[in-house]
C-alpha cells in the first residue's frame, strides 16, 4: 500500500530524509520542515490514503493507530498543557501533499484561531 511517487511514502520508506520522533507497525511521524510552533509533527499512516474522503472499513486501522501514536508523540514531547491535530483534505482545504497526515501542533498557547 505505497505510492511510488508520493513524498510521504518517499519518507516513510527512508528514501528522503527526516527527523523522526515515532514509528510503529502502522504509523510514521516526523517534524515538519516549516513548523508553525515550538511543537509541529506531521503523523502519516504508513498505508497510502489519500485523503479523509478514501477511508474506508480495510485502512481505518490505520487512522486508529494515528491518534493512539498522537497520544503517546504528545506525552513525550511535553504537551501536558494542550496542543492541536489538524487534518486538511484535499486541494480546496489546503492539503498539499496527497497522502493522509495529521499535524500534531503545540508547544506555545495557541490562538482559539485556526493555524
Amino acid at each position: 500500500m505505497r505510492d511510488e511517487n508520493c513524498l510521504f511514502c518517499k519518507i516513510i520508506s527512508g528514501e528522503i530524509p527526516s527527523t523522526k520522533v515515532y514509528e510503529d507497525d502502522y504509523v510514521f511521524a516526523f517534524r515538519d520542515i516549516n513548523p508553525q510552533a515550538p511543537t509541529h509533527v506531521l503523523v502519516v499512516p504508513k498505508a497510502h490514503i489519500a485523503c479523509v474522503d478514501a477511508i474506508d472499513g480495510e485502512n481505518s486501522v490505520y487512522v486508529a493507530k494515528s491518534f493512539e501514536a498522537i497520544a503517546k508523540i504528545a506525552k513525550a514531547e511535553g504537551l501536558d498543557t494542550g496542543y492541536r491535530v489538524i487534518n486538511n483534505c484535499g486541494e480546496d482545504g489546503g492539503q498539499t501533499v496527497m497522502h493522509l497526515h495529521f499535524h500534531l501542533i503545540g508547544g506555545v498557547k495557541l490562538s482559539e484561531k485556526i493555524v
